[in-house]
């Protein structure tokens, strides 16, 4: 009687243990997809403390901006929520929309592309322990190609919900158009959901890599406000999307097989004397899937 008491209780544990991991993964796919909608969005950075040597080192001028965006649910399954964010500038009477960056949740998940420089990933595959109950962010370029990647746990205390990493990135547009005199930005991004919408905060550090020493030059601060508006706001973006979301998905999938491969991965700035975003952004949206792939390998070192 006792042998079967000490089973029962077991199996309950093991029950409970089980609903209790099934409905945390749920309240984080909750808050991930708190992210999409339509948002008046303000990008806020500041460079805050300099450590560079050189004393012809400039700090990089604050940036305030604004901008209507979309957050678009692209896909959603038990283990996975895509977001493609969509910029609309101009004139409400003439929009102009702006494929913006991607993200892509994957619930633990082992397969990392880590950032490491000059254009280059490193595939790393974490343990099953080390992602356990994890939640992994991968951020694409506006090309679908890839920009940085983290794998950290959604966290849900005392009334707030925040994912917070930090990882090896690119250097953001804002900052690759006009210096040099760095090759990563190490980048600690928190996501944080409010009631307004979300906040994306950065604290991240300018550093220059070379032959696998990092130099710290700078630390800066980013402060992303998301404040939710009304959807219709965002037409022009939604029709947008509805419009070209099957040439993307063929961009997409082109891209899966390149990262499939699991290897390290190394692209090339420019093919023909054009960026990547240059040739898909001016493409036919009818263009076969192997024409875009023929395209997005030609840019695979």
């Amino acid at each position: 009687m006792l042998k079967i008491f000490f089973i029962s209780f077991a199996i309950l544990v093991l029950s409970n243990s089980i609903f209790s991991q099934n409905s945390k993964q749920e309240l984080d796919k909750k808050a991930i997809k708190g992210m999409c909608g339509c948002y008046e969005v303000g990008f806020n950075f500041a460079e805050t403390f300099v450590f560079s040597e050189d004393s012809t080192y400039k700090p990089s001028k604050v940036k305030y901006a604004s901008a209507l965006e979309l957050a678009q649910l692209v896909e959603e399954t038990d283990d996975k929520v895509v977001i493609q964010h969509l910029l609309i500038v101009g004139g409400k009477d003439n929009p102009m929309i702006i494929k913006h960056w991607r993200q892509d949740w994957i619930y633990e998940n082992q397969d990392l592309y880590m950032f490491n420089a000059d254009n280059k990933w490193d595939y790393t595959n974490f343990s099953n322990d080390k992602v356990k109950g994890q939640w992994t962010q991968k951020v694409y370029q506006v090309d679908d190609s890839p920009r940085y990647e983290g794998s950290s746990t959604w966290v849900h205390v005392d009334g707030k919900t925040y994912w917070e990493n930090t990882t090896d990135a690119p250097l953001p547009r804002r900052e690759y158009i006009k210096r040099s005199d760095y090759n990563v930005t190490v980048r600690t991004n928190r996501h944080e959901i409010t009631k307004d919408g979300w906040i994306h905060d950065q604290d991240n550090s300018k550093v220059l890599r070379e032959d696998g020493a990092d130099v710290l030059l700078a630390r800066e601060k980013g402060y992303n406000t998301y404040n939710r508006v009304e959807d219709s706001k965002c037409e022009a973006a939604i029709k947008w999307w509805q419009e070209n979301k099957d040439y993307w998905a063929n961009v997409r999938s082109a891209w899966d097989e390149v990262y499939s491969k699991n290897k390290d991965l190394e692209l090339a700035e420019k093919v023909d004397g054009k960026r990547l975003y240059e040739v898909l952004f001016f493409m036919d949206t009818k263009s076969p899937y192997k024409k875009i792939k023929k395209i997005i390998k030609s840019y695979v070192k």
